[in-house]
C-alpha cells in the first residue's frame, strides 16, 4: 500500500500541474492597460511555485516509496545533521523565492497601487454596502456634492448621504447601480464602505481591492475593450455576500456621453 500511495502522490501532483500548464480555468481576457504586466507576473509566480510544488511532491513520493519497504533487516538511514539542515534549507529557498517574486513584481504592483492616476482621469465615486455597489458621477458642474453619513437613506435612494437641499453641488450628482466608463479613457475610482469590509474585483481588469470602512481608497485603470463585465465582492461580508455584484459597462466615447446625458435628465 505504501508504494501505491507514493505513485498516487506523484500522479496527482502531475495532473494538478498540468491544469496550470494548460491554463485550464484561467483568467478571462485582459481588457486593461496594466493587465499584461500583471498576467506576466502571475505566470512567473505559477512557474516558480509550481516547480517547488512539483519537486516537493516528487521528494515526498520518493520518501514514501523507500519507507514502504518493511524488511526488518533494512538499515535505517539518517539524514546528515538530522532535520535541522533540511528546515534551514527550506526556509532559505522559500525566502529567496518570495524576495525574487517581490522585486520582479514590484513594478506591476506599483503601476496599479502607487502610481497616481492620469490628470485627465474620469473620477467616479464608489460606495459598497450589504449587499450592493453604487456608483456616483459628477453632474454638469463637474463637482461632487459632500457626503453626510447621517443622511444615508436606502429607502429613498440616497445611498451616498447627499444633501441636495443645502448643497448645490450635490443636486446634479448621478447615482447608478452599474459602473459605466468610456473605452480607452483613464478612470479614477474612490472606494468607501457604508458598513463592513467589502472587495471590488473585476477579473477582466485584473483589479481586486478591498473596501475598508472609514477609509477612502483610490483605484485607477483604463479599459481597452467595450463590453459588459462582472464586478463581484470577494470579501465575506454577510449572508448576502454570494449575491453581491454589479456590472462594468465599457462604451465608446459618444455612447458614454449619450448615456451620461440621459442619466442627468432623470
Amino acid at each position: 500500500m505504501g508504494k501505491l500511495f507514493a505513485v498516487l502522490v506523484i500522479v496527482i501532483a502531475l495532473i494538478s500541474v498540468s491544469f496550470f500548464v494548460r491554463h485550464t480555468w484561467w483568467m478571462p481576457t485582459d481588457i486593461s492597460t496594466t493587465g499584461a504586466a500583471i498576467d506576466h507576473q502571475l505566470d512567473e509566480t505559477m512557474i516558480e511555485t509550481g516547480l517547488l510544488f512539483l519537486a516537493g511532491q516528487l521528494v515526498l513520493g520518493l520518501f514514501v516509496w523507500q519507507a514502504s519497504d518493511k524488511n526488518p533487516a533494512r538499515k535505517i538511514k539518517i539524514f546528515p545533521g538530522g532535520s535541522k539542515p533540511v528546515v534551514i534549507a527550506a526556509i532559505f529557498v522559500v525566502g529567496i523565492e518570495i524576495l525574487a517574486l517581490t522585486f520582479i513584481g514590484s513594478k506591476a504592483w506599483a503601476a496599479v497601487n502607487i502610481a497616481p492616476a492620469a490628470a485627465d482621469s474620469l473620477h467616479i465615486d464608489v460606495q459598497a454596502e450589504q449587499f450592493a455597489f453604487y456608483f456616483r458621477y459628477a453632474g454638469p458642474d463637474g463637482q461632487f456634492g459632500g457626503l453626510h453619513p447621517d443622511k444615508i437613506d436606502d429607502g429613498n435612494g440616497n445611498y451616498f448621504g447627499l444633501d441636495p437641499a443645502n448643497d448645490v453641488a450635490a443636486r446634479d450628482d448621478v447615482v447608478v447601480g452599474s459602473l459605466v466608463v468610456p473605452v480607452n479613457h483613464p478612470i479614477l475610482l474612490t472606494l468607501h464602505s457604508k458598513d463592513v469590509g467589502h472587495s471590488f474585483y473585476v477579473p477582466v481588469l485584473r483589479i481586486q481591492q478591498d473596501f475598508v470602512p472609514g477609509l477612502e481608497i483610490p483605484v485607477h485603470f483604463t479599459a481597452t475593450q467595450t463590453g459588459k463585465f462582472e464586478i463581484v465582492c470577494t470579501q465575506l461580508c454577510g449572508l448576502g455576500h454570494y449575491n453581491m455584484k454589479a456590472y462594468l459597462q465599457v462604451m465608446s466615447e459618444p455612447d458614454y456621453e449619450q448615456w451620461l446625458k440621459s442619466q442627468e435628465g432623470q
